[in-house]
């Protein structure tokens, strides 16, 4: 049996991946951990009892704290907190090392958005240049998501196929924000859950790739699937490509 902490109980992804664990045979949610008084959680991480994994669904800005601490008690960590650019990600392996303990950061827990992404680096091989549309709800904390800058990254790992075209801009931002290289565009709108398109280009031709999350319920299987196998992983793993 697999003893869980949520991290991040009292948010939207917090009540639901604590409801998914608590369903499951072997699987054991031990505590939720969150700093919202009106939830009836655990506040203070000293107080809170042994467990095998930790589910990271807090904010940018606390999760690196948040990560030091769940590796000084030991804890595989499975992150759903985005904001993780090189940096961070750098930070995270130079904390965790080797293992264990583990840490696998997950940009997207959905399935399909994991093989969109797979689909869309496999492409880029074969196609001049990419851009990357990502639209999701009003509430999303930063921009761009961490989908689309995982998508961007498996892009140019493609080579200099997949190129930025270059167009003058007559307002700044205009052709949106390159990371690694491919033009990057985020929509923010009330009405949206988590959504994106990868549109790439060719002679005469062009392919859409497009993935688009209507409930977060998409989400829980892999958060599941990430909770169970992050044991058997080494240090800091990114996404769940190497899970499928």
């Amino acid at each position: 049996m697999t003893r869980v902490i949520v991290s991040g109980a009292a948010g939207r992804m917090g009540r639901m991946v604590s409801g998914a664990v608590a369903q499951q045979d072997d699987l054991e949610l031990v505590a939720g951990y969150d700093p919202a008084p009106e939830e009836a959680v655990y506040q203070d991480a000293a107080e809170l009892p042994d467990a095998d994994v930790v589910v990271e669904f807090t904010n940018p800005d606390v999760v690196m704290e948040n990560l030091a601490q769940w590796h000084d008690r030991d804890n595989h960590v499975v992150v759903g907190t985005s904001g993780f650019d090189d940096d961070r990600i750098a930070a995270a392996q130079e904390l965790f090392g080797e293992g264990p303990p583990n840490c696998l950061i997950v940009p997207n827990f959905s399935i399909g958005a994991v093989l969109m992404m797979r689909f869309a680096g496999e492409a880029a091989a074969h196609f001049s240049a990419a851009e990357i549309i990502e639209l999701h709800h009003d509430r999303k904390a930063d921009a761009p998501s961490g989908t689309a800058i995982a998508t961007a990254g498996k892009i140019a790992a493609a080579g200099p196929q997949a190129r930025h075209v270059e167009s003058a801009e007559l307002i700044t931002g205009a052709r949106g924000a390159a990371v690694d290289g491919v033009p990057v565009h985020a929509v923010r709108l009330p009405g949206l859950v988590a959504h994106q398109e990868v549109i790439l280009g060719g002679t005469g031709e062009t392919l859409t790739i497009r993935h688009d999350t209507t409930d977060r319920q998409a989400f829980v299987p892999g958060v599941l699937l990430a909770i169970r196998r992050v044991a058997d992983l080494g240090g800091v793993t990114i996404g769940l490509d190497s899970l499928l």
